[in-house]
């Protein structure tokens, strides 16, 4: 049994949001939807008032807490993507219906929770033996919205990007 969940605050979209990160991610479910026996400040009687999910096989709990403690890129979630198909799913997905692109990767989805959509090829470049093509590769990455693998590498190569 995990002893450790993170608590999600929602102003009411908890149950959209758990939604929404279950049918993105594998080995994800909502497990249970705990709904408010009687209206409360935060929500109405029979509103989800907890709800319960997993994501990747971590346990989440995300509440409807109310408006007064709205999300902030000081916790963000960061996604590890195999190739620039992974990354151009996440990315779509997640701002979609009112998400919003941030700067290097970052984004907020619709229910303002950040993420890192980040390809695997990322921290090799930057981490690579050239130190001159990793810090083209940052550059690089510093310029971008969504990131985008074949413009990183061809940073760190020292080629000029076919763009």
């Amino acid at each position: 049994m995990t002893r450790i969940a993170p608590c999600l605050w929602f102003d009411g979209t908890a149950e959209a949001a758990a939604t929404l990160y279950t049918s993105l991610f594998s080995d994800s479910r909502i497990e249970s939807i705990n709904r408010a026996p009687a209206d409360n400040p935060s929500t109405n009687a029979g509103a989800a008032l907890t709800v319960a999910f997993t994501l990747c096989g971590r346990p989440f709990i995300g509440l409807n807490g109310g408006p007064r403690f709205p999300f902030t890129e000081a916790v963000s979630f960061s996604i590890d993507c195999a190739d620039q198909e992974e990354v151009d799913r996440y990315w779509d997905a997640l701002i979609a219906d009112g998400g919003a692109p941030g700067r290097c990767g970052w984004l907020k989805d619709r229910f303002g929770v950040s993420w890192q959509v980040v390809p695997r090829q990322l921290p090799e470049l930057l981490g690579g033996p050239d130190r001159d093509g990793a810090a083209r590769a940052m550059q690089a990455m510093l310029e971008m919205t969504r990131l985008d693998v074949e413009k990183l590498r061809e940073a760190y190569q020292g080629r000029p990007s076919k763009s």
